[in-house]
């Protein structure tokens, strides 16, 4: 009974939040809607009639779904499905969360449109869910990025259809109000769209460049309390570990940084792969703080700042920035065999608290980019 009264003291605390910030918004999450945001009239409708939809079908990062890289046709409707699955995850041995996600995966899924493409996105929070949930598109246009018309509570959905009219990556993350944002963002709900330009991606000169593989990281800051003997503490929901994380979040010091979901999710038997000759699009983003990431024994042929696709690329970069809330692009071609690792470069973050991958590069070493002369001796 005691933990029953704790948690209805605590969601009665949210949901005052939540109703609070909506009310400052003058946006009520469940008020019957035509279409636009409440309290204005609509003034432009959608012209959609005639426009072919498809499904699009998301997988778990790395990976992402298929695509073209250049449009065949005119705009659609890109009709998508994501489903909030609140559960505990292991970041690390022995190191338990536990994670708000989008389709149970952090990052959640990327999700890939062309310019000109309309997103119908149907997001559905289960009944057994313990929190309201909502998504924030930072590729949207207006209404807090949809997420002022997507607020959904345990045993509800909701569809909203939006423009994808900016080209780019772009983060998106739960919003549900007040202080539940960085606590949403950080418990791991957060994800990255990308909307390709319709002609495909460009490089510095304006010619078209294309991609052999594409690999989607997802770079996550977690705050994980610990015990009076300094053992990290293991909750069963997410609102009985809200207090504590919440006083460690205030630090602003991660416990840990992990590259899709959990440290080494990307190395060993995990670890990306590709060939000599082949090129490699990597999208990174990361929802709640700065990063600067670096492959080490290759480097950013091309990188699109910011994930801007219309701006020309920058070349040949050693480390590229990833601001807070965004999601970034970096093309490069493989040029050598052997394991590569790729890493946040404030490497203290990288190796002691977790936010490193690897590429295992299959093929023939070329001795003209580099060649040991000696092997390893002792000094005479």
């Amino acid at each position: 009974m005691k933990r029953l009264n704790i948690r209805a003291t605590l969601m009665s605390f949210i949901i005052s939040i939540i109703v609070s910030t909506n009310t400052a918004l003058a946006v009520h999450p469940h008020s019957p809607l035509t279409g636009g945001l409440e309290g204005f009239d609509v003034g432009v409708e959608p012209d959609i009639e005639g426009l072919p939809r498809v499904k699009q079908i998301l997988v778990a990062p790395p990976y992402l779904p298929q695509h073209d890289q250049v449009a065949t046709d005119g705009p659609k409707i890109v009709e998508i499905e994501m489903t909030v699955i609140e559960k505990e995850i292991e970041i690390s041995p022995g190191v338990f969360v536990q994670a708000m996600t989008f389709n149970g995966s952090n990052p959640g899924p990327l999700i890939v449109v062309h310019e000109g493409d309309y997103i119908e996105l149907t997001l559905k929070n289960p009944r057994n869910s313990v929190f309201e949930h909502n998504i924030d598109f930072h590729a949207a246009t207006g209404a807090m990025g949809a997420g002022a018309l997507t607020h959904v509570s345990p045993g509800e959905e909701v569809t909203v259809r939006w423009k994808a009219d900016k080209v780019g990556t772009f983060v998106y993350h739960c919003a549900p109000g007040g202080t539940m944002i960085p606590y949403h963002v950080i418990a791991g709900m957060n994800g990255a769209i990308m909307v390709l330009p319709r002609d495909g991606l460009k490089n510095e000169k304006g010619k078209l460049v294309e991609y052999d593989k594409a690999f989607y990281i997802g770079e996550q800051d977690w705050y994980v309390a610990k015990d009076d003997n300094g053992n990290f503490k293991r909750y069963n929901s997410p609102a009985e570990a809200m207090g504590d994380t919440m006083k460690v979040m205030r630090g602003l010091i991660p416990t840990h940084l992990t590259f899709n979901g959990k440290v080494g999710a990307l190395t060993g038997d995990n670890a990306m792969t590709a060939s000599v000759g082949e090129t490699v699009l990597f999208i990174h983003s990361q929802a709640n703080r700065d990063s600067r990431v670096h492959l080490i024994g290759g480097h950013a042929d091309l990188f699109w700042h910011g994930g801007s696709f219309n701006d020309a690329p920058m070349t040949n970069r050693e480390t590229w920035p990833v601001f807070a809330g965004e999601s970034v692009a970096m093309m490069y071609t493989f040029k050598q065999p052997g394991l590569y690792a790729y890493v946040n470069h404030n490497l203290i973050e990288a190796i002691m608290l977790g936010a490193a991958a690897h590429i295992k590069v299959e093929g023939k070493w070329n001795n003209d980019l580099m060649q040991q002369l000696e092997p390893t001796h002792s000094i005479r």
